[in-house]
């Protein structure tokens, strides 16, 4: 990146005064200022494998021809590293709002506010100047697995877990912050704060170090008190960490507007507009496809997958296996999370050099269920939910010299579709009994026959939403509601849904598939005293 203005925080000290004054970040109800006649919602959408940028308008239908996005791949490594260097992710975020600006020309003076939703929970550390010393670390980097363990072993795992919401894990901050002391002390001195992807860009843009991080996002860290909505000050003082390292908390309607002078001049548009506070892709992604109450299950599958589904109660006792994060102050998201997903197929489909087309579509609906005699643990990334194995690597048994290319790629969809039912058993419970299950993403759409074999696993009928960029949606409804524009999160139905039946024929093979594949996890990875009998009596389930 030479060449670079490495400086992000230009001006820190002089807007954090102005922050604290209430002058910079306010609640959009406050505000001095209504949207008038303007009819634009701009959302940045910051995922693990790209940046998109849309206008939506007051209906939140996205704008046709509106998008812009820019394509980039994490840094990882054979030690479990999955990292993102932080300013060259704010680079390519910053070149997509120019683009989609550029492309929306006139119609850019009517846009009314910014929503914001990144992946979760993303942060990197940053000196006391406010630039980056540290990468971007992610929810798939692995390398804090062994003092994850430590932490599980020093502190009470259902107590931190029922207070955080999430289990001591190398997806989120605690494990991440003690590794980073053990194996790169230097580095970790010269870490002065903490910043979400969010507050990174924001404190770029509005010049100022003191960008709140909303409770949506924070409720991903794994340090956040989801009872008292404060950083959990028990669990800092383990980890010898000030609250002053982490950004301030706010509701997800809280809002930033001024950009600093460098960013007013560069995107003369969004000047004076509300830029509301980031929240997580999840909880997006649940609010973009209609699933807000416990009536609608949201089954994502884009990169990695998820089940989750809103609740109104703000702070549920969490189910193992699971976890309860935050959409706002008084709803709850409770699910589960895969580090796999739609990286499976692309890894399967490149490493057997099979052709991802309709062609490989119909070829595996040709395939009878479970009929290549494998059994696969598909952790190429790790695992998270249901079982939270911290030494989770992938493991593929039964291969025999008939097996074909396209016999393993099928076994591989399977294994992943077992993973997402069994959340799914953990899940159901705490919704409605009559609830649907909401299919989107890249994966889903791409591949009618993966839809299909979720529908047969799960047991349930399966929607499969024609509407695009659900998640972006979802952040365009955030930042309507922000702008009191919009009621309730569901002021307007999505549109057509597919409908896709089980088939009840193919319940018991997958079920026996299903019990084969728990007892390898069971011999190879064993499972947490905290989890095992949750996730035993989910998979035994008939």
């Amino acid at each position: 990146m030479a060449g670079q203005d490495r400086r992000l925080l230009p001006g820190a000290a002089r807007r954090a005064r102005r922050v604290a004054r209430g002058t910079v970040t306010r609640k959009a109800t406050a505000r001095k200022k209504s949207p008038g006649g303007r009819r634009f919602i701009l959302v940045i959408d910051v995922g693990s494998s790209s940046v998109r940028a849309n206008l939506y308008d007051r209906r939140a239908r996205l704008v046709e021809g509106s998008q812009e996005a820019r394509h980039f791949a994490l840094h990882t490594a054979a030690d479990g590293t999955a990292d993102e260097d932080a300013l060259a992710l704010v680079v390519e975020t910053e070149k997509v709002v120019d683009a989609v600006l550029a492309k929306a020309r006139a119609r850019a003076k009517d846009i009314a506010a910014v929503g914001l939703d990144t992946l979760v929970f993303a942060a990197c550390g940053v000196d006391a100047r406010g630039v980056p010393v540290t990468p971007l670390y992610t929810y798939a980097d692995t390398r804090a697995r062994g003092q994850a363990q430590e932490l599980r072993h020093e502190l009470d795992f259902a107590e931190v877990y029922q207070r955080t919401g999430c289990p001591l894990h190398t997806s989120y901050m605690p494990a991440r912050l003690r590794w980073l002391e053990a194996a790169h002390p230097g580095l970790a001195r010269r870490v002065k704060r903490w910043l979400p992807v969010g507050s990174l860009l924001y404190g770029r843009w509005f010049g100022t170090s003191a960008v709140p991080v909303s409770y949506s996002v924070a409720a991903w860290s794994g340090l956040l008190d989801r009872r008292s909505l404060q950083w959990d000050q028990a669990l800092l003082r383990h980890l010898h960490v000030s609250a002053d390292a982490l950004p301030p908390l706010a509701d997800y309607d809280h809002s930033l507007r001024g950009l600093a002078p460098k960013y007013a001049k560069r995107w003369p548009a969004l000047r004076d507009v509300p830029f509301f506070l980031a929240v997580g892709d999840g909880a997006a992604a649940n609010v973009g496809s209609g699933c807000v109450s416990p009536d609608r299950i949201a089954l994502t599958v884009g990169t990695t997958g998820a089940m989750r589904v809103v609740l109104p109660d703000a702070t549920p006792s969490v189910p193992a296996g699971l976890w309860a994060y935050k959409v706002g102050a008084k709803e709850t998201l409770l699910g589960g999370a895969l580090s796999e997903g739609g990286n499976v197929f692309a890894w399967a489909t490149a490493t057997l050099r099979l052709p991802p087309d309709k062609k490989l579509d119909a070829a595996l609906r040709a395939l009878p269920p479970d009929g290549h005699g494998l059994t696969i643990l598909p952790f190429v990334a790790g695992e998270r939910s249901p079982g939270w194995s911290n030494d989770a690597e992938s493991i593929t048994a039964g291969i025999h010299p008939a097996t074909s290319a396209l016999q393993i790629l099928q076994a591989w969809l399977e294994a992943v579709a077992f993973r997402v039912a069994i959340v799914g058993r953990l899940l159901s419970p705490h919704a409605s009994p009559t609830h649907e299950i909401v299919a989107s993403g890249g994966a889903m759409s791409a591949s009618p026959y993966w839809v299909q074999l979720m529908a047969d696993v799960i047991g349930r009928r399966v929607h499969l939403s024609r509407s695009e960029e659900l998640t972006s949606r979802g952040a365009a409804i955030l930042t309507l509601r922000g702008l009191s524009l919009w009621r309730t999160l569901a002021d307007e139905a999505l549109g057509t849904e597919d409908v896709y039946e089980p088939d009840a024929s193919r319940a018991p093979v997958y079920q026996a598939a299903l019990e084969r594949q728990h007892r390898l996890y069971e011999k190879m990875l064993g499972a947490d005293p905290a989890i095992g009998p949750a996730l035993s009596a989910a998979v035994y389930r008939r």
